[in-house]
């Protein structure tokens, strides 16, 4: 069976566990979802400074499972995200890439619903990337931290809910829920509010799966080639080409 690795840049092994579940769903028997979470790096990304941190321990779990038919990097920021498909050739798809393009399918414009206020620049900017800023009617901040959404208080469903109301104003027609720690609450939001509401591990796992069975991999000519060769030292001394 073809293996999809579905990898974690955070520590957080029960947020691992909810993505895995999620991506299960998705493809069900015809694909092996493979959950890993990273052994070194923040317990969760938030802002610049910990997508720093996390790259490395993402590299390192790219770096020990090179095998598999398809990839996820299981953070709305994208973390590592080119360094991760310059690194392997099978496909490697990013969930918030993955929910942008989903979103811009089923939708005129959509908004994003996301964590910290930290995070906001780089969704805005991974957005200019994508070429989909034009249709993004706007980037909210709830202000919860990354954590907290695990918390059973209903504090932070709330806070997505008036974001969710505010989306609506600002005239998106869809949404695109900005954090892996929110995959449990698209379908009650979809009903709630009546619009499209997506996540961007189910939409990465169906994209990838999508992938392996167009034989599809990553292109190795460009920005994407493989390493060049040559000595890492102190902590990345283990680091090397996993796609020569």
């Amino acid at each position: 069976m073809k293996r999809i690795c579905l990898i974690n840049p955070n520590t957080t092994r029960s947020m691992t566990d909810a993505c895995a579940d999620a991506a299960k769903l998705v493809v069900g028997d015809r694909l092996h979802i493979e959950a890993i979470t990273v052994a070194s790096g923040p317990e969760s990304i938030e802002g610049h400074y910990d997508g720093a941190v996390a790259s490395v321990g993402l590299m390192e779990t790219l770096m020990a499972n090179p095998d598999a038919d398809g990839y996820i990097i299981a953070c709305f920021d994208d973390t590592g995200l080119d360094a991760a498909r310059c690194l392997v050739n099978a496909p490697v798809v990013g969930m918030g890439e993955a929910a942008f393009h989903i979103a811009s399918l089923v939708s005129h414009r959509f908004a994003v619903i996301t964590t910290l206020s930290r995070s906001v620049p780089i969704i805005q900017h991974n957005l200019e990337r994508y070429g989909l800023s034009r249709r993004c009617a706007g980037v909210l901040a709830t202000d919860i931290p990354v954590l907290a959404l695990e918390s059973d208080d209903g504090e932070a469903e709330k806070r997505i809910e008036e974001q969710m109301v505010r989306a609506k104003a600002l005239g998106a027609e869809a949404v695109v829920l900005g954090c892996a720690g929110m995959v449990s609450m698209t379908r009650r939001l979809s009903e709630k509010f009546g619009m499209p509401v997506v996540d961007g591990i189910t939409g990465a796992a169906g994209l990838v799966g999508t992938l392996i069975d167009l034989g599809i991999a990553t292109a190795k000519l460009g920005g994407y080639a493989a390493p060049v060769s040559k000595a890492y030292h102190g902590t990345l001394s283990s680091f090397g080409t996993a796609a020569d």
